[in-house]
């Protein structure tokens, strides 16, 4: 997979989403900021991520992605 799949399949259920992503092929990190993710914790945030990408996974085309999810506030605390 590509970079700009990654991001594509993840602005599907995130289409106000800023997404980062880092890696090739079949492993990538990916930071993903989203006003979706307000109330939700970290780890509902995570899994919400990779529900966008659960058939590549399943098939395969992608092995392994590491998830970072915030809230444009927590972003802005996190990168200020």
């Amino acid at each position: 997979m590509k970079q700009e799949e990654v991001i594509a399949l993840i602005k599907v259920d995130f289409p106000d989403a800023e997404v980062l992503v880092e890696g090739a092929d079949c492993n990538f990190s990916c930071v993903v900021i989203s006003s979706k993710f307000e109330g939700l914790g970290l780890l509902k945030k995570q899994k919400a991520v990779l529900a966008t990408v659960k058939e590549q996974i399943a098939s395969g085309e992608l092995h392994a992605m590491s998830v970072k999810a915030y809230t444009p506030q927590q972003w802005a605390e996190f990168s200020g």
